[in-house]
């Protein structure tokens, strides 16, 4: 039996909180964006320009991560150690169809 490294329950736990610590991130980054423009032009709107380049930046992060679990998961699935699930499921299917 293969020992787990010592810290592998933290870096896990990290990947986990890393999409919500990046949203956040990105959101602050954008109202910084915004104040500093605000800064720049003494006009108030410009405030709200980083709020919405926060959050598309934070929308951009949830994308990108909802890719890389979908390649993931898409490469897991064409694993020749599964595929003998899929192909059980296919000669249900075929049997329910013949009745």
């Amino acid at each position: 039996m293969q020992e787990e490294p010592k810290f592998k329950k933290v870096v896990d736990a990290a990947d986990g909180l890393s999409l919500g610590i990046s949203m956040v991130v990105a959101v602050l980054i954008g109202v910084g964006i915004g104040l500093g423009l605000q800064n720049l032009t003494g006009a108030g709107w410009t405030l709200w320009i980083g709020v919405f380049i926060g959050l598309g930046a934070a929308i951009l992060n949830v994308y990108k991560a909802y890719a890389k679990q979908k390649k993931s998961l898409d490469e897991l699935a064409n694993d020749p150690r599964y595929t003998y699930k899929k192909e059980q499921q296919e000669r249900y299917d075929a049997e329910d169809d013949d009745a």
